[in-house]
């Protein structure tokens, strides 16, 4: 039985042929059939030429995604087991990743061939989010797999832990986007709602599975938190944006003389001051203020640091958001500018696909001249191995953490 087919228009094939997974609605010409919202379909060149093979969605400006290039190949349940577990091999096997008391990425959308599905592992819990609604549709086919493949005699072996539940988290404004309507909560087994306890480099962290921000913990900065707290020894540490406290505590843990962490969320806080108690740290404190502000008012009173850490939300959502966007990150340098002392450290985070690298060191560039202050950068990194970079799929380097002496 033939697939329905989405047509190409005449030069927009060649993004696909070099394996790219999203085709936007403004390169399809047609679509022959009468393909459901989440049904499999081939995508042919205007020319008739079968190019891949993904799943539909009218509802959504990525109008297929794609995940095979073999005409041969059924989306199935066997086709997303093996691309599950190759993934979760990569995490395992390759990287040492995941297990009791860890957590990691095990699934990352697109840079797994996956796209629209995230799969994060915290300890013996797994917590979903879905951004495409055909992989939506399929998520209880996705947690029974998930379950087979980390249960032990599953197909990963070895395993010393069993998963103990699966939770669905949705993400804002995803459902304006792919026509979807989900809501959070679980799919397989008891998700605690108490915060449970993960180990990252030697520090504790208790992470809130069912609320907050991401899916709980930003997994992606994992080794940038490291890299930042061997500069921190001695030093008087702002955290900004400090969430629950990742990169302060490694900072606090790593010999600061002192840490302070500011961000608006007093929820988040009451996390990070636990996660304090729960390391023994007493050398780091927390408060609420809105970052922008608080940075100003320490500025205005004179206060020096050894090492700013700014890592804000996502600034650009759209193209549209970019100047926007830009002028945030240029207020927050040179707020920090202003706060460190010769010598100090800076630590420039953009979790904004859409804000590049270059961006980001033209914008250090410029701040040097204005300030009249010399500025190295020392490491410039991007996030930690279970986050790759699809080479096909640009967008997948989304993470930007530059580490930079000011003299």
């Amino acid at each position: 039985m033939s697939l329905p087919r989405v047509i190409l228009k005449p030069k927009r094939a060649r993004p696909f042929f070099g394996r790219h997974p999203w085709v936007f609605a403004g390169a399809v010409a047609e679509v022959q059939g009468e393909p459901a919202d989440g049904a499999v379909v081939d995508l042919v060149s205007h020319a008739g030429n079968f190019i891949a093979r993904g799943l539909y969605n009218s509802r959504s400006k990525i109008r297929v995604r794609l995940y095979s290039w073999d005409s041969e190949t059924a989306l199935d349940e066997s086709f997303f087991r093996e691309r599950l577990a190759r993934a979760i091999a990569l995490r395992r096997d390759v990287l040492g990743l995941g297990g009791p008391g860890r957590a990691c990425r095990l699934v990352f959308s697109e840079a797994d061939s996956l796209s629209g599905l995230t799969v994060d592992q915290y300890d013996r819990w797994l917590v979903l989010q879905f951004t495409s609604l055909a992989l939506a549709q399929r998520r209880e086919m996705f947690a029974d797999l998930l379950m087979s493949l980390l249960t032990a005699g599953g197909q990963v072996e070895n395993l010393s832990y069993e998963i103990e539940g699966i939770y669905l988290r949705t993400e804002r404004g995803i459902g304006q986007l792919e026509g979807l309507e989900l809501h959070d909560g679980p799919l397989r087994g008891h998700v605690p709602q108490e915060p449970i306890v993960i180990e990252e480099n030697s520090v504790r962290f208790g992470v809130l599975l069912t609320e907050g921000q991401k899916t709980g913990f930003y997994l992606d900065q994992r080794d940038n938190r490291q890299a930042v707290a061997k500069l921190a020894k001695g030093r008087r540490v702002l955290d900004a944006f400090c969430y629950s406290g990742g990169f302060g505590l490694h900072a606090a843990k790593a010999g600061a003389a002192s840490v302070l962490g500011v961000d608006a969320s007093e929820p988040a806080l009451e996390l990070a001051r636990g996660n304090a108690r729960l390391n023994e740290l007493d050398n780091i404190a927390f408060e609420k203020h809105d970052v922008f502000d608080k940075l100003d008012a320490l500025v205005d009173a004179g206060e020096r640091f050894g090492l700013v850490i700014l890592d804000p939300p996502k600034f650009a959502r759209a193209g549209h958001a970019v100047e926007e966007a830009m002028r945030g990150y240029r207020q927050l340098q040179t707020q920090a500018i202003k706060l460190l002392e010769a010598g100090g450290i800076l630590v420039v985070c953009c979790c904004s696909g859409l804000i590049t690298r270059d961006m980001l060191h033209d914008l250090l560039a410029q701040l040097a001249a204005e300030h009249k202050r010399d500025i190295q950068i020392l490491e410039s990194r991007g996030p930690s191995g279970d986050h790759p970079t699809a080479v096909t799929c640009p967008e997948t380097d989304y993470l930007k953490c530059i580490i930079c002496r000011l003299a």
